[in-house]
């Protein structure tokens, strides 16, 4: 199992990200937490096998139909404890 930090940068916020981001990891069965940053961004970390993890990262490359990615800067986080289930965070 995998456990990625993720930073999504441009027109992120007030598009439907997190809630849609949200949706797509729980179909997708990866776990962890999605909360909007004070600098316009959003912030991510997700959990789970390889290639659910990798289908999940291509959809954060586009996002919903709203979104403009700009940037995605993903890093390996360390050992973390398993998360439970995927969360949308108020932020």
């Amino acid at each position: 199992m995998q456990t990625l930090h993720l930073r999504i940068l441009g027109r992120v916020q007030g598009v439907g990200f997190r809630e849609s981001m949200r949706v797509e990891a729980e179909r997708l069965g990866v776990t962890g937490w999605v909360s909007n940053r004070a600098d316009g961004s959003v912030e991510a970390m997700i959990q789970g096998p390889g290639v659910a993890m990798n289908a999940l990262l291509d959809w954060v490359k586009i996002g919903p139909s709203m979104a403009r990615v700009e940037r995605v800067i993903a890093r390996e986080s360390p050992a973390h404890d398993p998360f439970i289930h995927f969360e949308r965070r108020a932020g």
